[in-house]
């Protein structure tokens, strides 16, 4: 698998002088698997830039097909789709799975961004690619683009979000974004689901201080991300979803806290990437 980082700022983009190294963009992460098929992660505004790359190859010719896991809709993890230009070509595919009771309450709901208020695109009947939605059974392993994956749903203030745990050829990759514990700290389902995966994205949006004056918010600090890289025996784990306030410089300083403390908590061999758009990591 090679993962790729399109956006990694949490709530709203935040391009400027103060962001360029690290991003400003809101969360979308893609993988291609070992035999070249494209899942994205999450759809904000990193997804434009994804898309205008994908329109140079088998997706601008109308014969792209991808899977999108999605997990949850806050507008910083869908409002890059209206901006998706493959997916305004006829003859492309997209399997979206997401957090629903059901799959058309997964396309009402992304069909409510569409509305005239929001988009002059209408509806999704307007795009030209294929759109299939699927409502993910919490806990339950599915095959995609010929992958294993497995979902279960994290806290996230007043709602929840989906960590998605991607598998292939003995290798795991877990995804998990926005997401806020409460003090006992994440369940064992959630950590079983993080159970020894070779990367480990997890939501590092806060410093300790702030977090504490923002717990309602569903959101982790770079102490929260540590201690769960440690305690699910994670290999590497990737910091992502950074406060929209926070300068490169401060992200910086994030990340060297996160060390000490993997460091600290007895994760001295856990590697740690602070994720940046444009980079990418094999695994």
């Amino acid at each position: 698998m090679r993962i790729t980082f399109w956006g990694v700022r949490g709530s709203i983009p935040a391009p400027g002088p103060e962001t360029n190294r690290y991003g400003g963009n809101t969360s979308c992460v893609s993988i291609r698997t070992r035999t070249d098929e494209l899942i994205i992660i999450d759809m904000g505004t990193g997804l434009m830039h994804l898309g205008n790359k994908l329109v140079k190859g088998e997706f601008g010719r109308g014969q792209g097909v991808a899977t999108v896991l999605l997990s949850h809709c806050h507008w910083d993890h869908i409002q890059g789709f209206p901006f998706f230009p493959v997916v305004f070509i006829p003859g492309n595919r997209f399997n979206v799975y997401g957090n629903a009771k059901s799959s058309s309450m997964l396309e009402g709901i992304l069909e409510g961004q569409m509305n005239p208020h929001f988009s002059p695109i209408y509806t999704l009947k307007n795009l030209g690619a294929t759109i299939d939605f699927h409502a993910v059974e919490h806990g339950e392993p599915f095959e995609a683009s010929g992958v294993r994956i497995r979902a279960r749903p994290n806290p996230h203030g007043v709602t929840t979000a989906l960590a998605f745990r991607v598998e292939e050829a003995g290798k795991s990759f877990v995804y998990a974004s926005d997401v806020g514990y409460p003090d006992s700290g994440p369940s064992a389902e959630m950590l079983e689901l993080y159970r020894g995966a070779d990367l480990l994205l997890h939501d590092c949006t806060y410093t300790i201080d702030d977090q504490m004056t923002r717990r309602n918010r569903g959101f982790s600090s770079y102490a929260d991300a540590a201690s769960v890289a440690v305690t699910a025996q994670a290999k590497h784990l990737i910091m992502f979803h950074y406060d929209q306030d926070y300068s490169d410089d401060k992200v910086d300083a994030l990340r060297d806290e996160c060390r000490k403390e993997l460091d600290r908590l007895g994760g001295e061999s856990i590697g740690l990437t602070a994720a940046a758009e444009g980079t990418s990591i094999d695994l």
